[in-house]
């Protein structure tokens, strides 16, 4: 009897794991902040449960797709062969489910709000599932593009939510976070270089080598700055979002630039991705803290 309560809490833990919950918290956080930023401090509460909740679906629904198709590649990587698909915890079939009824509930919770929405929604899905896992990151160094697509879907879908349209705020928020993710990834690359040519990933590190992934990185920064700054122009935020913003985007660049001298990319590269989380964090804490109402 105690063996099976311990099975059956194990195998909880193993589906949660699944769909990734702390990509899910920075994601939702983003969603969060999209819809702020549309709703200028008037907030419909409801409407916020329904998008984090069909957010959340979608997202959990793609990571677990996500980890689905890469478990033979996973089991490669000593990071990640202790996960449940590569280890061999669970069943494929029921994954499978589990991925399909997670998606399908958060497309009709979308619904519910407005097709544009849920459009978005299942586009970001699409791409991440299918484009970025099952064919990009094993043939080409163009996925980190494309899962930086997909990535800049969440404040787009928190935006849209209130205001069901692609406007100039949407956009410029779905460029943020494109702009933000490929130097933000190939800083880990950097780190885990090595496991992920083990594991057969097509990244850039591995394909074309440290250095030129440091000075492919250095445009990604340089663009963003300038794009961060739209949503002061476009009166969306105010002059404390403007200042911080461009604050930490030149304080990136330089960390970037340092790159190029640098003769430990190890260390380097740990600061880079601490570095670009909190660059993250602390932008979308200003913008919901300054949002012009």
């Amino acid at each position: 009897m105690n063996q099976l309560s311990v099975t059956g809490t194990s195998s909880i833990k193993d589906y949660i794991q699944l769909t990734k919950p702390g990509i899910l918290r920075s994601n939702l956080f983003a969603a969060f902040a999209g819809y702020w930023i549309a709703a200028k401090w008037d907030i419909d509460w409801l409407l916020l449960v329904y998008m984090l909740v069909g957010t959340t679906l979608i997202l959990a629904s793609a990571c677990v797709y996500n980890n689905l198709l890469d478990r033979d590649l996973d089991i490669k990587m000593e990071r990640t062969s202790h996960r449940a698909l590569p280890s061999g915890r669970l069943p494929v079939r029921n994954v499978l489910i589990f991925a399909t009824v997670l998606g399908l509930l958060g497309l009709a919770t979308l619904v519910f709000i407005n097709l544009l929405t849920a459009l978005l929604g299942f586009i970001g899905m699409f791409v991440y599932v299918i484009i970025y896992t099952a064919w990009l990151k094993r043939t080409s160094t163009l996925s980190t593009v494309m899962g930086s697509f997909s990535g800049s879907m969440p404040p787009v879908l928190g935006y849209t939510a209130v205001t069901g349209s692609m406007d100039a705020g949407a956009w410029i928020l779905f460029a943020i976070l494109f702009f933000w993710q490929p130097p933000h990834f190939w800083a880990l690359g950097i780190r885990r270089t090595e496991e992920y040519r083990a594991a057969g990933f097509k990244i850039l590190p591995v394909v074309k080598g440290i250095t030129r992934t440091k000075w492919q990185m250095l445009p990604y920064v340089v663009v963003l700055i300038p794009v961060s700054v739209l949503l002061y122009s476009y009166g969306y935020v105010g002059m404390i979002y403007l200042i911080v913003s461009l604050v930490l985007g030149i304080l990136w660049l330089l960390l970037c630039i340092s790159g190029l001298f640098t003769k430990d990319d190890d260390r380097w590269a740990r600061r880079t991705f601490i570095f670009s989380i909190n660059y993250l964090l602390v932008t979308f804490i200003v913008m919901i803290i300054d949002t012009v109402k």
